[in-house]
């Protein structure tokens, strides 16, 4: 069949940098203890050191302090703990109103979801064709009641990068707190907390060659939140649990890694896959904004055709590639993102995200795009919609 995979889903997992190993595994075999403090024994307080170091590191990369930093144990606890905790911070002090997007990502938009149950009043901004979010409907949504707003900075199935700065300045207007899921766009794009004044920013791991089960929140100085999840009294009585200090040491190393020269040539890989298809296969539709979008997403409507036979035979190929179709979401509805740029059903299910990585080149793309070409010529040549 083929001697190895080629990966293109680095958003949804990537494989681990073996430096972020080899920085993880002191911390496993030697420093193992739980981090304590510097009136406790010995390797203890080693750990803790390496704790702090990474979260000094990942603070840095923020232009954040280290206080400001959380650990968890992903985007999902990371939106989890950002939402909930403001909103029973403010429930009875300004009101019980929030506002997302229609194409958040799930752990902001199941959060929201979780939360009009038990009596919130959710608004879902739209968005326009390429997935940038309605700034209007933004300002005039937001009320006396309004207690936050949560806007991700990049989408992670069409990559569209969110005008951060404008939606910040728009909230610190209104006075009212701004949370953004940057999972999709930490370290590949610039996020200064300085300048741009977001109050929380949901972070994770897995998206950047580091360890899966570990992220982290920054939370602003100030910012009202309480404690949503009970247990000890850890990251300074914010969260309840043991410390992942192996995670949190390989998150830093993973951030430490990550440099232009690699984001510069993760847009070239996606520019030229871009070129490429829209070159050779006809009937084809880029999903998501144009030029203000991460450098590692291509997501691409290949009209006629199911994605998920798509991926099937690209899968047989060798190559594994992602799909909004709905056959592969568990919840067995096509892709919200797509639908949300005003997509039908069937720019979804032919719809392709190709997402590179540090192990990609070139010529992983040529060879995924010469086989593409192949797969939607023979799915063509059956398809009753495309024979019409």
């Amino acid at each position: 069949m083929f001697d190895k995979m080629i990966y293109i889903d680095n958003s949804a997992s990537t494989r681990l940098d073996e430096r972020v190993m080899d920085a993880m595994k002191p911390y496993y075999f030697e420093t193992y203890a739980v981090a304590t403090s510097e009136f406790g024994y010995s390797m203890g307080i080693e750990a803790k050191e390496g704790l702090e170091q990474a979260r000094e590191s990942i603070a840095s990369s923020l232009g954040a302090s280290a206080e400001e930093i959380v650990f968890t144990s992903g985007e999902t606890e990371s939106s989890n703990m950002a939402i909930k905790g403001v909103c029973a911070a403010l429930k009875k002090k300004k009101g019980e109103h929030i506002i997302v997007s229609k194409i958040e990502d799930f752990p902001v938009l199941n959060t929201a979801k979780s939360l009009e149950k038990k009596g919130y009043t959710v608004d879902y901004i739209s968005v326009d064709a390429e997935g940038n979010v309605n700034l209007e409907e933004l300002k005039s949504k937001i009320r006396s009641d309004t207690v936050l707003v949560s806007i991700q900075h990049a989408n992670q199935e069409i990559g569209t990068l969110q005008d951060l700065n404008t939606i910040a300045k728009i909230c610190k207007e209104k006075d009212v707190l701004l949370h953004t899921d940057a999972t999709h766009s930490y370290t590949r794009v610039p996020i200064d907390v300085v300048k741009t004044p977001v109050d929380m920013i949901s972070i994770s791991a897995h998206t950047i060659h580091g360890p899966r089960g570990v992220g982290a929140l920054y939370i602003r100085k100030g910012t009202p939140i309480e404690k949503w999840m009970d247990g000890g009294y850890q990251e300074t009585n914010r969260r309840g649990g043991l410390e992942n200090i192996p995670g949190a040491v390989g998150f830093a190393k993973a951030v430490e890694l990550v440099t232009p020269k690699e984001n510069e040539f993760l847009s070239s890989l996606r520019d030229y896959t871009i070129k490429r298809v829209f070159d050779e296969i006809p009937h084809v539709t880029l999903n998501g904004n144009k030029t203000q979008r991460t450098p590692q997403n291509a997501n691409i409507t290949f009209h006629y055709v199911e994605g998920e036979s798509m991926t099937l035979h690209l899968d047989m190929r060798g190559f594994a590639v992602s799909t909004g179709s709905a056959c592969f979401s568990r919840s067995l509805e096509a892709s919200h993102v797509i639908l949300g740029i005003g997509g039908d059903h069937e720019r979804a299910h032919g719809s392709i995200r190709f997402t590179f990585g540090r192990y990609n080149s070139m010529e992983d793309v040529d060879a995924v795009v010469d086989a593409i070409k192949e797969v939607v010529s023979q799915l063509r040549a059956i398809s009753p919609l495309y024979n019409k």
